[in-house]
């Protein structure tokens, strides 16, 4: 197979392509040294060729690969596609859709939480994937028959993968449950990426509107640093600064040096005049303003209610064969526990009719969970 490095060439396979109903797609990148993931190499299947697009071609124009990506009438098959859908809204401001995300179907339909790829195509159809290349450079030149072979491989048993969940979504009556999902994977609020939100996404706890002010505001800079220079998050300041800084609001040069988590010298560079300064518009900020803070939850129970809860998720997830993580996380028992209002997925749609109405029986005494033959059993009280 001879690897496409031309526009024309791109043009007239995504032409061939686009007559299909169906195509599966898959990208390799590299981002271990950049903010921006770089793409090498897109591969793509339908039922009739496969191809291989060599995306760091010299003057190539990817622009047919991107309209094919927003094609209404070809749905996009990917496994695990969050990363590849963020590559094409980054370069080309399209979001792919229609699209159906195999290890999402596959939790659905009970293999597991994030299966990878190749488990899931061992599993499927009893073939096993060559993962030498899985983590090869996939932006050096040129590319070997091994590296052509496994790219192609990708896509094609990503063929038969589909087809065998995709029936087994409509044999159990489930293919709206990854509809749903589907629709989140490609709404445009999932790749907005804005540094004011950056603070969204740190694991940091803070307990005071001063220190959210200060997070915000020391994340948001961090976000816009790694986005202008190119370069991950972490090689302009890492989480655990992010959140010693928070902490500690330094509001000097001086009082900055005395962090621990950050280098030694860090303090002197343009940077560390560039922190002081975020910490002092974090201080300065109305509080007002701020998100509200999580309250910590007072329910003396709450950790109890917490703990019954996953038992009934779990014999939930294994009795209906479906992924518990997709059904419900930690987070989610947590606020049903504080709250039946609760704000999450866990209470909405499909998983409200699975788990969700059974887990607010169960935390007000309607039911009860017991052990019957070596299982767990819910059990109605009157």
């Amino acid at each position: 197979m001879d690897l496409i490095a031309t526009s024309s060439e791109l043009a007239a396979a995504c032409a061939r392509l686009a007559r299909h109903p169906v195509i599966t797609v898959d990208t390799e990148f590299l981002r271990e040294t950049t903010y921006y993931p770089l793409l090498c190499v897109v591969q793509m299947a339908s039922a009739e060729e496969a191809v291989v697009v060599d995306a760091l071609a010299q003057n190539i124009d990817l622009k047919p690969f991107f309209e094919l990506m927003g094609n209404e009438k070809v749905l996009k098959v990917f496994h695990a596609a969050r990363q590849d859908i963020e590559i094409v809204w980054h370069q080309a401001n399209i979001i792919p859709h229609p699209v159906f995300d195999t290890q999402v179907a596959a939790m659905v339909l009970g293999y597991g939480d994030s299966i990878a790829y190749d488990q899931l195509v061992e599993r499927v159809t009893g073939h096993r994937p060559d993962k030498t290349h899985r983590f090869t450079d996939w932006s050096r030149r040129p590319l070997s028959k091994e590296q052509m072979h496994y790219a192609v491989s990708d896509v094609t048993h990503l063929r038969d993968v589909f087809a065998a969940l995709d029936a087994d979504l409509m044999k159990r009556r489930r293919s709206d449950w990854v509809s749903v999902e589907m629709e989140i994977l490609t709404s445009p609020k999932t790749y907005d990426f804005h540094p004011e939100r950056a603070w969204e996404r740190l694991k940091t706890r803070v307990r005071k509107p001063k220190e959210l002010a200060v997070l915000m505001e020391i994340a948001a800079w961090r976000e816009q640093e790694a986005q202008s220079r190119d370069v991950p998050r972490s090689r302009v300041l890492k989480d655990e600064a992010v959140g010693d800084i928070a902490t500690h609001a330094p509001t000097t040069i001086e009082r900055l040096a005395n962090l621990r988590s950050l280098p030694r010298g860090f303090e002197r560079s343009k940077w560390g005049v560039d922190i002081v300064a975020a910490v002092q518009r974090g201080l300065a900020r109305d509080p007002s303003t701020l998100p509200k803070l999580e309250k910590p939850r007072n329910n003396a129970n709450g950790g109890a209610i917490v703990e019954l809860l996953k038992v009934l998720l779990r014999m939930t997830s294994e009795r209906h064969a479906v992924a518990s993580k997709v059904i419900a996380t930690v987070d989610d028992l947590e606020q049903i526990a504080a709250d039946d209002d609760a704000d999450v997925a866990a209470l909405r749609g499909w998983r409200r009719e699975l788990f969700g109405e059974a887990a607010l029986r169960l935390k007000r005494g309607q039911l009860a969970l017991a052990v019957d033959k070596g299982k767990v059993i819910v059990v109605e009280r009157e």
